[in-house]
């Protein structure tokens, strides 16, 4: 099959005006959104977006985790379909762009076939997965997971929100549980379009990041135990400060990762510390290290050394520590065809491009698991991202959005 030809392009106008009215719904503080799963506001982005895909001639499907799909008909009844999309879900403070774009601009390149009158051997879907945010209900990717059998519907149904609220319950009250079977549906392929999420492609100035793999990830909650006292009254030879021994372990995080230099990364982002008053040396703190690798064995290796290091550090002060793996999925490599398609598509367009890592987890992590998939990345503003200042233009969304759809046709067959 020849591939698209280089002047078939999407329409950026129509493509940033939906952007922009679907960030008219759950907006936030600050100019971004806040439109967490199974809110009422997710429900009215849900809305909105079947009544676009139902306008551009596809049929709805959704399932018992709210996974929706939305169907253009193939000319080979018996072939897979070609899925596109990503999420509607943002965090509480979160961009109009996030997922959002991966969605949109499927919709967008179907619109463009419908405009162009072409027809593809497989048929087109267009996703948007439940809760891929994770922040109402942990983990990330709750319904990719559930669709690709790493979870049960069952224990996703069961996740609850800060308020006791149950997913299950939640997702039967605002309307969108389906009646199709999780992960019944079988792909010919998957492409998911974000935004990178981080600066890379803006600081090189490429217009495409072509997704080869995505990083491993890797969360070990430390705590660390010594004795609350007086900060004034106790002298220094007899504290037990568990704030220090934590202070020097997170030193040791950024060490490790520095030593697995350029891929790799290290932080705690959350941290407890206790009492968490001015004038009490802390007794205990709790704090998670975030491990990220595109290879297992980097993670394999500085998960110990943190637990050997940190053991060291606190026995040499004095002080208890307990180690608990809380979370984490393995590296991705995504299907070399799949993502040549990506690559092949960018060049023929002529968009600047490089192979990228994606540092963030995705649906189509999951999805890769059970369907050849890849991603295209494009480009956003000081690679700001889960803050409501997130941005993009509107020549960086087109040309993701081009890339898609030209990989999409030559993954699902121009025919004539």
């Amino acid at each position: 099959m020849s591939a698209p030809g280089e002047n078939l392009r999407i329409n950026p106008d129509r493509l940033w005006d939906s952007l922009m009215e679907m960030a008219k719904i759950g907006p936030g503080v600050a100019g971004g959104n806040n439109r967490q799963t199974l809110t009422d506001a997710d429900a009215e982005g849900r809305a909105l977006f079947q009544s676009w895909c139902e306008a551009a001639g596809m049929s709805m499907g959704v399932d018992s985790m709210g996974n929706m799909f939305a169907m253009r008909p193939g000319q080979d009844p018996d072939a897979l379909p070609v899925y596109m999309g990503s999420h509607l879900d943002t965090q509480p403070t979160g961009g109009k762009f996030d997922g959002v774009l991966g969605v949109l601009g499927a919709l967008e390149a179907v619109r463009s076939m419908n405009d162009l009158g072409i027809k593809t051997k497989h048929p087109i879907v267009v996703t948007n997965w439940t809760n891929e945010e994770g922040t109402r209900f942990a983990p990330a990717m709750l319904a990719s997971g559930v669709f690709a059998g790493v979870h049960t519907q069952d224990w996703a149904y069961g996740k609850t929100d800060a308020e006791g609220k149950s997913f299950g319950d939640e997702l039967k009250r605002i309307g969108w549980v389906g009646d199709e079977t999780v992960g019944a549906r079988k792909m010919h392929a998957m492409f998911e379009l974000h935004i990178e999420q981080g600066p890379i492609l803006e600081a090189e100035g490429k217009d495409i990041g072509v997704v080869t793999h995505g990083q491993g990830l890797s969360w070990t909650q430390v705590t660390i135990t010594g004795k609350d006292s007086h900060t004034g009254s106790t002298p220094m030879p007899m504290r037990k400060n568990a704030g220090l021994g934590m202070a020097r372990v997170l030193e040791l995080v950024d060490e490790i990762a520095w030593s697995h230099a350029p891929d790799a990364v290290g932080a705690a982002g959350h941290i407890d510390v206790y009492p968490n008053s001015r004038n009490v040396i802390p007794g205990k703190v709790v704090f998670t290290v975030d491990f990220r690798s595109p290879d297992l064995s980097v993670i394999e290796d500085m998960e110990k050394r943190l637990r050997v290091g940190a053991q060291k550090i606190c026995d040499d002060v004095g002080l208890g520590v307990e180690f608990e793996k809380t979370g984490g999925f393995d590296p991705v490599a995504f299907d070399p065809t799949c993502v040549s398609a990506v690559r092949s598509a960018a060049e023929r367009l002529g968009y600047s491009h490089r192979d990228i890592i994606s540092g963030a987890g995705h649906d189509a992590c999951w999805i890769n698991q059970v369907a050849p998939t890849a991603m295209i990345m494009c480009p956003c503003v000081d690679g700001l991202s889960h803050n409501e200042a997130e941005d993009i233009s509107k020549e960086w969304a087109a040309a993701g959005t081009d890339v898609l759809f030209h990989a999409a046709l030559e993954t699902a067959k121009i025919v004539s």
